[in-house]
């Protein structure tokens, strides 16, 4: 049974809100209600099960939809294999130079570019094969990257952070693996909270943490930034399955950036859940867009703006 947990999420503080100098949060919270209206009737169209999770990295405030629900990450599972990478390399247990001989053995479905490489001649750093698995979601190239890091490492690391119910449990289109049900799964809080930690500084470095987020923000296909400006950085990791379509990522607005994190799954039909996430998506960033530009009285004031005071 769903604990609808989100609903009320952001509207835990109103009731501390009464004075005179909390009336610009009180304003705040009728955007947070208007989001929460907007997810919800997602959620009522959506013939699927829906979840989601939203953090305003700048005040703490989150906003919480059947986010503790078990749900298959698909390829957005991938933005933990990238930080246990990233961990390992600021171990000193691996470089971003270090050189791998791409193989036959290593081709899978869904290899994209790696499909074209010329196996055991083609040489590729550490670095230019998570770029792989990042950008074009490449499976051969995850693959390769969870052989080196290790799949029992990148679950560690998910232990350290509290992240449970996060698993990386089969390679990349390991058919069987996954009719044996070793999905690899997350629940949308957790997938908050992993791109949380990770931009806090909790996982990695300055220096890692910013170069995480660069290759985390390549330019892909993906779901959350479709209807988002152009020149807006997003640093996320979309997935689909059959039946699944999921995102998750950073989106930096000025100076209220959020993590959000919408996994869809039991699809009747996979393009209504990115229809779900894209609109969710878009919903969020026009509401903290405009809390970035606004007066703490909600007057916006963009480089345009001439009108008269």
């Amino acid at each position: 049974m769903f604990a609808a947990m989100g609903a009320c999420a952001p509207l835990e503080s109103r009731a501390q809100q009464s004075s005179p100098e909390k009336a610009p949060q009180e304003k705040e919270q009728i955007l947070w209600q208007k989001l929460e209206a907007t997810i919800n009737d997602a959620d009522h169209h959506l013939d699927g099960v829906l979840g989601v999770a939203i953090l305003d990295l700048s005040t703490g405030q989150k906003y919480l939809f059947h986010a503790d629900e078990v749900l298959p990450t698909a390829s957005s599972i991938k933005i933990a294999i990238l930080a246990e990478l990233y961990r390992q390399v600021q171990q000193g247990k691996l470089k971003f130079s270090d050189l791998y001989t791409v193989q036959q053995a290593d081709l899978v479905g869904g290899s994209g570019i790696a499909e074209a490489l010329t196996p055991g001649l083609t040489r590729l750093t550490l670095r230019d094969v998570a770029a792989l698995m990042i950008s074009v979601s490449d499976n051969s190239a995850t693959n390769i990257i969870i052989d080196r890091v290790g799949m029992e490492n990148v679950n560690a690391l998910l232990d350290s952070l509290g992240l449970t119910h996060t698993r990386l449990r089969r390679k990349m289109m390991d058919l069987k693996a996954a009719a044996e049900g070793r999905e690899n799964i997350a629940t949308p809080r957790e997938m908050m909270t992993l791109l949380e930690d990770l931009y806090r500084g909790k996982v990695l470095n300055k220096t890692l943490t910013e170069d995480f987020f660069k290759l985390l923000s390549i330019h892909k296909e993906s779901y959350i930034p479709r209807e988002l400006p152009e020149d807006l950085r997003v640093a996320n990791k979309p997935g689909e399955l059959e039946g699944v379509r999921n995102d998750s990522g950073i989106v930096f607005t000025g100076n209220r950036p959020f993590v959000i994190s919408v996994m869809t799954t039991y699809l009747r039909h996979e393009k209504e859940g990115g229809a779900a996430i894209i609109r969710i998506a878009t919903a969020a960033y026009q509401m903290f867009d405009r809390l970035s530009r606004a007066s703490e009285f909600g007057r916006v004031i963009s480089p345009h703006d001439s009108s008269t005071p």
